[in-house]
């Protein structure tokens, strides 16, 4: 899924048509491996994304720019000394590598006019962000790769700029599309077309490569060995073709996603290997699309590293619980056996006469059985018949105790992991770091974690979710258990529509009715967000519980987020908030 060479040769036409003369106004880094620059513009103020990331490596305008740290980086420091007011002279890929260079015309601190560059490596765990003055001198870098990492290339400060090792492979750029072929066709063994074009020819993804071998073959499986005059005339003609758009930078940003909505794959031209199995969507340009594709994933593996300890912290409660209730049961499946204590001091007690002290055991006629069976009981021989009998009984009041006790405490420990399985579901859907302050609040007030000696600035409660359904009802979710319980006891009216996912951790939703009856359309909505936002999210038929917020009750003590509620019914749905269709 990262972008070939080819696509950032779009990518860097589509950038460079906008970016050159724009200026640098502020510059953010939200975490370790992600830069965001804000430029002015000729359309209007721009942010800019520049991402190392392992996985999704990029450089695109964005929309949906991550919160920034409270206190700025050293490498972010640095490029605001430098950067900040500096105009954007040029946009560059050498060749068809995956890298983007970005060209300042900066003003140093004595005011002289001097050049300085962003070298944007996009290289999966590789992807770096190196930071380079006019004479092609390392200042800086986001990932300093020093002779303990790697003895081929060193990425250091006061070090020379260099080029990652060359793939030795054709470029499309200075390349015949017939000595492509040749080049692909000779390869020192048979392989399949398509791994044969990647080893071959420079800057081309696994998807593109594929895509070339289904035009050929129209989707059979084809070795180059196997490659007669008709397909390499075919093959010839698609290569050329390819040239010619790459050379030209005629492609188009396209994306490929599963049915569900699964990001899959992009690529700079339609893709038509799949059939019916994907789907195909074209893009109105490579940085939207970029945006588009990357964001919920990103925003996931950014909430995940910076709540990090929180899902320690609850991994941790969810398996002492576990082991808690696990043990606990096994304790009371021990007391089942009560009821025959009491019997054996019974019958001791009722026998006393037949007792001798010392004895180990004693058979005795079972009379509370109709066919009085004759049960062997155990003694200890240094008691007498009255003390063997006050032994049984005592045992039995014991297990009773314990029993009550048991069910009792299985009871709470079972709401507990409820509410910690809450915590996990809200925390997975955490969307900003202002949501995780909010999640760890709760944690605080609930006791999981001790409050921090030095109280920070209380930052005003994220109003709820908010969407509209088809026919005019407003509908609110919560984004926390504390969050839930304002909504639905303090905000929602007692006519409104109170919806949970039936026994599945999740958001409290809320169809807001404002005096009037809610359709059946607006219900199924209402059901359709709140699976949405629950732990069922990818389900298909998620049971939904409604009922009026009259009829839902907190029990004293619970827990935030906890309620019980009467008079429900149940709706199954498939997991949405898009209703469009």
């Amino acid at each position: 899924m990262a972008l070939d060479g080819a696509f950032v040769r779009f990518l860097t036409k589509e950038l460079k048509e906008e970016l050159v003369g724009a200026r640098v106004s502020q510059i953010h880094q939200p975490n370790r491996d992600e830069i965001i620059l804000a430029l002015r513009t000729f359309s209007g103020n721009r942010k800019l994304l520049l991402s190392a990331r392992a996985n999704s490596p990029r450089v695109n305008f964005t929309e949906n720019a991550p919160e920034n740290p409270a206190s700025p980086p050293m490498l972010c420091m640095l490029l605001r000394k430098k950067l900040c007011g500096a105009k954007i002279s040029d946009v560059r890929q050498p060749s068809l590598e995956r890298i983007i260079f970005i060209d300042f015309d900066a003003t140093s601190e004595l005011g002289d006019s001097i050049s300085l560059t962003l070298a944007v490596e996009i290289m999966g765990k590789y992807s770096n962000i190196i930071f380079i003055d006019g004479s092609g001198v390392i200042i800086d870098a986001l990932k300093r790769v020093d002779p303990t990492m790697t003895t081929q290339r060193l990425v250091l400060p006061l070090m020379k700029y260099e080029l990652p090792p060359s793939q030795n492979k054709l470029s499309m750029l200075d390349t015949e599309p017939r000595d492509i072929v040749k080049a692909v066709m000779s390869t020192p063994k048979p392989e399949k077309l398509n791994k044969a074009i990647l080893n071959t020819v420079l800057g081309l993804s696994p998807i593109v490569c594929r895509e070339i071998e289904y035009l050929v073959t129209s989707g059979e499986e084809l070795y180059t060995d196997r490659i007669d005059s008709q397909y390499k005339k075919r093959l010839e003609y698609y290569i050329t073709k390819l040239t010619r758009e790459v050379r030209e930078g005629s492609g188009a940003p396209y994306s490929v996603s599963e049915h569900k909505g699964r990001n899959k794959d992009i690529s700079f031209m339609g893709i038509t290997q799949y059939g019916t199995l994907m789907t195909v969507r074209r893009h109105a340009s490579f940085s939207e699309m970029l945006d588009s594709f990357y964001l919920e994933r990103d925003r996931d593996e950014r909430m995940k590293v910076k709540g990090q300890d929180l899902l320690k912290l609850l991994t941790n409660i969810s398996e002492r619980l576990a082991r808690k209730i696990n043990t606990q049961s096994a304790e009371l499946k021990q007391c089942a056996d009560r009821e025959q204590l009491r019997v054996c001091g019974d019958l001791i007690q009722a026998n006393l006469y037949r007792i001798e002290k010392g004895s180990p055991f004693v058979d005795l006629e079972n009379f509370y059985d109709e066919n009085m069976p004759i049960v062997r009981i155990k003694l200890d021989p240094s008691k007498s018949g009255s003390q063997n009998a006050q032994k049984y009984y005592k045992e039995y009041s014991k297990a009773k105790t314990a029993e009550q006790v048991l069910t009792q405490q299985i009871e709470i420990a079972k709401n507990e992991l409820i509410y910690i399985d809450n915590v996990f579901d809200e925390l997975s859907r955490a969307g900003s770091e202002r949501e995780l302050a909010e999640i760890r609040a709760e944690l605080v007030q609930t006791g999981y974690i001790k409050a921090p000696k030095s109280k920070a600035k209380e930052q005003k409660p994220m109003p709820p979710l908010e969407f509209t359904t088809t026919d005019g009802f407003k509908i609110l979710v919560g984004r926390n258990n504390r969050q839930n319980d304002t909504l639905t006891l303090k905000t929602a009216n007692k006519n409104d529509i109170w919806l949970h996912t039936k026994d599945i951790p999740g958001s409290h939703t809320i169809l807001v009715t404002d005096g009037r009856e809610p359709t059946d359309t607006a219900i199924m909505q209402a059901a359709m967000i709140a699976a949405y936002h629950s732990k069922a999210k990818d389900g298909s038929q998620v049971p939904v519980d409604y009922t009026q917020v009259r009829n839902v009750s907190k029990p004293q003590g619970a827990k935030p987020g906890m309620v019980i509620f009467v008079k429900n019914r149940t709706v199954y749905v498939k997991p949405s908030v898009n209703f469009e269709s």
